[in-house]
Formats: C-alpha cells, sequence, structure tokens
C-alpha cells in the first residue's frame, strides 16, 4: 500500500512540476513577448526540419489554410504526467497568433521527452474554430487526422478530406506507457 502511495505522490509531483513550469513560460503578456522572436525562429526551424524529412507535409502546407506548429513539447511522468509548449500559427507564411498546448495523463507511463507537433488547418472552418473557441481541446470540434509514416507515402493532396491533418516530429527521449489524454490548445496573447 506504501509503495502505491508513494508511486501516486511521484507522478503528482512530476505532473505538477512540468504544468508549473509550463504555466511559468506564460503568465501573461511580458513573459511571452520576450520569447516571440525565439519561438518564431524555433517555428520555422521546425517546420524546416518536418518539410526536409516529410515531403507530404511540405504538400499539406501549400494546401493548408493555416499551420499551428510547436515546435517544443514537454512531456513526463510517472503513472501521473504532463504535458506543455507554446506555438506559432502561421497564415501566408506569417505569424497571425501564439498558442499554448497542455494536457494531463494518467495510466501507465514513465519517463521524459520532448517533441515537436504541426496541425495543418485545411479548411476556414476548422480554422475559425480555433480561433472562436478561446480554448480548443484536440478531439472535439474539427476532425484531426496523424499523419504517420505510412499514410504520408500515399497521402495525395488531390484527396485531403480532413480538417486538420497532425504531425509528431523531432521526438528525444523516452515515454513509455499507455494513458488517457486530451491536449488543450489555448491562445497566448502578446
Amino acid at each position: 500500500m506504501k509503495r502505491i502511495i508513494l508511486t501516486v505522490i511521484f507522478g503528482l509531483a512530476t505532473a505538477a512540476a512540468l504544468l508549473e513550469a509550463g504555466c511559468a513560460m506564460n503568465s501573461g503578456p511580458a513573459p511571452m513577448e520576450s520569447l516571440a522572436p525565439e519561438l518564431n525562429a524555433a517555428a520555422t526551424n521546425a517546420l524546416q526540419q518536418l518539410y526536409a524529412t516529410q515531403p507530404a507535409a511540405k504538400a499539406l502546407g501549400q494546401k493548408a489554410r493555416a499551420i499551428l506548429i510547436f515546435p517544443d513539447i514537454l512531456k513526463g511522468g510517472f503513472m501521473i504526467g504532463a504535458e506543455t509548449g507554446n506555438g506559432v500559427l502561421r497564415q501566408n507564411g506569417r505569424t497571425t497568433a501564439y498558442y499554448n498546448i497542455s494536457a494531463a495523463s494518467y495510466g501507465f507511463q514513465a519517463g521524459l521527452q520532448t517533441f515537436g507537433y504541426a496541425l495543418f488547418f485545411m479548411n476556414d472552418s476548422a480554422l475559425a474554430y480555433l480561433h472562436n473557441t478561446g480554448g480548443w481541446q484536440v478531439g472535439v470540434g474539427p476532425s484531426v487526422v496523424i499523419v504517420d509514416q505510412g499514410m504520408a507515402r500515399t497521402m495525395d493532396t488531390t484527396t485531403l478530406t480532413q480538417d486538420v491533418y497532425a504531425y509528431v516530429f523531432n521526438q528525444e527521449g523516452l515515454m513509455a506507457g499507455m494513458g488517457l489524454q486530451g491536449s488543450k490548445i489555448t491562445p497566448v496573447g502578446l
């Protein structure tokens, strides 16, 4: 019984530390203003790396109404986990807004990893949903399809039917396990 209680306490402490770090990075306009140039550069670099390794992503980018790029998401935990990161919304090659992504999860999991995430908004209604909700929980609202290696090889931009396509890329570290989670994307003002 003590072991279970200690495991839960350790998991809660890890998740709380990650969320606190994410909240410290997103605690208002001043920190975001100072992070904007660095975040824009990181988003540009991440998108270029994604395009270099995934030609289908570049084709999607040319057809997308907007691309939401999270260049560096931190995820970690033990039994209870959390993730957080900041992102840039690009329309016609220009940054139009900044967003934060965060999630909490529970279940069998252990580790720490970083990764990038790019969401390609393919139509105006999906983009309007992002703008008008004030906080979008992935899985609620527009349909999101995660593009894996197999799908990327067979994807054809003439047959795109989904609202949003998502790529996970630049994964580093190790996070093992299964869990239930829902990422929430919220706007961060400058």
